[in-house]
């Protein structure tokens, strides 16, 4: 097998100047792939327009989709509850309800996605739950409002991972984490901005009783943003070979880019659905592990995205004070705590695991101590125990950038992140319905080390084919491009 490869020596035009074509061996032209080698200058420049283009779409769109499912705890202090004569748990079950359309309709979404132009598809779906949020304000009970909750988490499901598709399609698997946890922020970010928005909306319902009530004021603020990002998302969002903001070299730079992921890039449009991918998917031990990780996570957030604010008002804060004095310094830390991790995990990109079991810690302390704490005293140290969970809500989005990083065949990407997000779903779900702290999981020791064993197992096996290190490379790029999964491709590496 002929693995050398000769510079073609040509001179370069104005468009692509600072690449270096590679001549492809008879491998690489027999699976169509062409590797050029782009100086580094030339990729941190494409890399910054990605960053400019996606990023700050990506961190608005997925901040006002968390303002939007978490609306109704700020709505709640609002007198949404009193204005539909809820009773009893049917607050809860409006959370609950929404988890469970969340999961129903998962997989639909998946496979949507991965039949049609990504970002034209989430543009739709995003206009569509913008007016489901909208007619909240109409709601007169609680029929109403289960009917609405249930269409809005039937749609907002295709957000995450539509968003875990774009980032392993435009990122390296070094830059995966960095980049979620940016757009990962704008759930605090958005909260802070809609929050103090919606502090303005609660002040002016308060001194005009008789005008339109804030909770009603809440949707139709939230409804319009969502309708104005879902037609943002039309003419910017998708995978490399679908945006209209790149030439067509550019194109073939960010395909090239992603190739050293081994996880396959967006060369091609992989439509089909492989069904050996899905056998593949439930014989990994990966599958199992993530799903009952992410179940027990999420049990506590689906209390606290229910019953937060409501938390909060329990520690003597009027509805106003429970935005300005417990929210807004709450996710203001949330943002610091994200992007330090995400530097750290930018330099040090094995140590997502650690820096996840280094959270719990904090937000452990904090639930134990509140819990122990009198309810009628001491009132700032309850507040100061709280925000100590803000630590605890980071494990949740990085088990989510394990799947761009570690998981290969487009066909197992969404089977794997439909059955992820079921458990997220099934934890929220749950969560909403007991109000309880749950205990830190102690499982990150377990996967890393599985990980780093079979990493070894298969430098092992490779070493025995007498194969050099750049050429183990190259035919992993080769294996992703022909849609093999990370457990057919014997030369792709686990990250942990």
């Amino acid at each position: 097998m002929n693995t050398k490869s000769t510079t073609v020596d040509m001179a370069p035009t104005p468009a692509d100047k600072d690449i270096e074509l590679s001549k492809p061996d008879q491998d690489d032209l027999v699976t169509g792939i062409i590797l050029p080698n782009y100086s580094e200058t030339y990729l941190r420049r494409l890399r910054w327009k990605i960053d400019l283009f996606l990023l700050p779409l990506m961190w608005l769109c997925y901040g006002t989709q968390q303002a939007d499912k978490t609306s109704l705890s700020i709505q709640a202090v609002f007198g949404i509850r009193e204005d539909t004569h809820l009773v009893g748990d049917q607050f809860n079950w409006l959370t609950t309800i929404f988890y469970l359309a969340y999961m129903v309709c998962e997989f639909p979404g998946n496979w949507a996605m991965q039949k049609l132009h990504t970002g034209k598809f989430l543009s739709v779906v995003i206009v569509t739950w913008g007016v489901v949020v909208l007619c909240i304000a109409f709601a007169k009970n609680w029929a109403h409002l289960m009917v609405l909750r249930t269409l809005q988490g039937g749609l907002e499901c295709t957000i995450s991972p539509t968003f875990m598709l774009l980032t392993g399609s435009w990122y390296t698997s070094r830059e995966h984490t960095l980049r979620s946890l940016i757009w990962g922020t704008s759930n605090a970010g958005m909260n802070i901005i809609a929050g103090l928005s919606m502090y303005g909306i609660g002040l002016r319902a308060q001194r005009n009783p008789d005008g339109l009530a804030a909770w009603k004021g809440i949707s139709f603020f939230l409804g319009g943003l969502t309708i104005f990002c879902g037609i943002l998302v039309w003419f910017i969002l998708g995978t490399p070979r679908e945006v209209s903001w790149l030439s067509e070299e550019e194109k073939d730079a960010a395909i090239a880019r992603v190739m050293a992921n081994q996880t396959g890039s967006d060369r091609e449009k992989r439509s089909e659905f492989k069904w050996e991918q899905v056998w593949s998917t439930f014989k990994d031990p990966q599958t199992y592990f993530f799903f009952f990780v992410t179940i027990v996570n999420a049990l506590p957030n689906g209390a606290n995205t229910t019953f937060s604010k409501l938390i909060w008002k329990s520690f003597g804060f009027s509805s106003l004070e429970t935005l300005l004095k417990g929210s807004t310094p709450y996710y203001a830390i949330s943002i610091v705590w994200f992007v330090t991790v995400g530097a750290i995990t930018f330099r040090w990109p094995n140590f997502r695991f650690l820096m996840m079991m280094f959270s719990l810690v904090p937000a452990f302390i904090g639930m134990i101590a509140l819990s122990q704490l009198p309810t009628d005293s001491m009132q700032w140290t309850r507040w100061g125990m709280y925000i100590m969970q803000v630590f605890g809500t980071l494990p949740g989005l990085m088990i989510w950038t394990f799947l761009p990083s570690n998981i290969a065949g487009r066909t197992k990407k969404t089977v794997t992140s439909t059955i992820l997000f079921v458990a997220y779903c099934v934890g929220n779900a749950v969560g909403a319905q007991m109000m309880v702290p749950s205990d830190a999981p102690k499982y990150t020791r377990g996967i890393t080390a599985c990980d780093i064993w079979e990493n070894k197992r298969r430098d092992r096996i490779v070493a025995g084919m007498g194969l050099s290190e750049e050429e183990c490379e190259r035919l992993g790029r080769v294996n992703a491009e022909e849609d093999m999964t990370d457990r057919e491709n014997i030369h792709f590496r686990y990250k942990y």
